[in-house]
C-alpha cells in the first residue's frame, strides 16, 4: 500500500481526494500546515507528498524547502498559480509536479503512478549511470568505489541526478538549498559545482555545463 500525505487547508478538497485515492487501495494522511506535516513524515514511511501552494499560515514554497532539508520523497504541488515563474521556483526547490486546480482526480492519479515508477526500488539506494548513492548513510560510490563529498556537495548531486536531464540555473540553486534571502556570492554554487566535478574525476562529465543556462547530470548512457 502506497501512502499519500496531503497538505491542504480546504477540508473539501481534503475528504475529496482522500476518499478517490482510498477507495483505490492508497492509505492517505492529511494536514495544514507544516508542523503537522514534518510530524507525519518522521512517524510514516511517505511515497508521494501532494502539497497545496496557497495555504493560510505558510506558503507551499516555503514547506517544501523545509521538507527538502531531510526527505527525498516526490512532490506535486496543488495550485491555482499557474504563472511560469510560480512553477520554475516550485522546480527549483525540489518539485517533482504540479497539477493546476481545478484539476481532474484520474489525471493527478496517473501522475502519481508514473512519479511512483520512477521511484519504486530507490528509496535508500539511487544509481545513475557510474554514481550510486546510499540515502540512508549519505554515502556516494563512483563506479563502485567510494568518494567523499561535503554535505552540500552531497546535496547538490543528489538532487540533480533525480532530476536527471533538467537544467538548473544559479538563481534555482541558491532558491533551492540557500532560500530566497541568501545575501552571500552567488558563486559559491560555481564552486560546489567545482568540487563535486573533481570527486567525479575521469566522470566529471556526468555534470553538463549549458553555457549561460546552469547546469544538469546526464549519465553516461545518456551521451550521445
Amino acid at each position: 500500500m502506497y501512502t499519500l500525505l496531503l497538505i491542504e487547508d480546504d477540508k473539501g478538497i481534503q475528504e475529496i481526494i482522500s476518499d478517490y485515492f482510498s477507495r483505490r487501495g492508497y492509505k492517505v494522511l492529511a494536514c495544514d500546515n507544516a508542523d503537522d506535516c514534518l510530524e507525519l513524515l518522521m512517524n510514516n514511511q511517505i511515497n508521494v507528498i501532494l502539497l497545496d501552494v496557497m495555504l493560510p499560515k505558510e506558503d507551499g514554497f516555503s514547506i517544501c524547502r523545509k521538507i527538502r532539508k531531510n526527505y527525498s520523497c516526490p512532490i506535486i504541488f496543488l495550485t491555482a498559480r499557474v504563472s511560469e515563474k510560480d512553477k520554475l521556483s516550485g522546480y527549483s526547490m525540489g518539485a517533482d509536479d504540479y497539477v493546476t486546480k481545478p484539476f481532474s482526480l484520474p489525471v493527478l492519479e496517473a501522475k502519481i503512478k508514473a512519479i511512483l515508477a520512477r521511484s519504486i526500488g530507490y528509496d535508500n539506494i539511487f544509481e545513475k549511470g557510474s554514481v550510486r548513492i546510499d540515502r540512508t548513510t549519505r554515502e556516494v560510490f563512483l563506479n563502485g568505489i567510494k568518494i567523499h563529498l561535503a554535505p552540500m556537495e552531497y546535496d547538490i548531486l543528489l538532487f540533480l541526478m533525480e532530476n536527471e536531464g533538467r537544467i538548473y540555473s544559479r538563481d534555482q540553486l541558491l532558491i533551492r538549498f540557500w532560500g530566497y534571502d541568501f545575501e552571500g556570492n552567488e558563486r559559491v554554487i560555481d564552486n560546489h559545482i567545482r568540487k563535486i566535478r573533481k570527486a567525479l574525476g575521469e566522470e566529471s562529465s556526468l555534470i553538463k555545463t549549458y553555457n549561460k543556462l546552469g547546469w544538469s547530470f546526464t549519465s553516461k548512457n545518456n551521451h550521445e
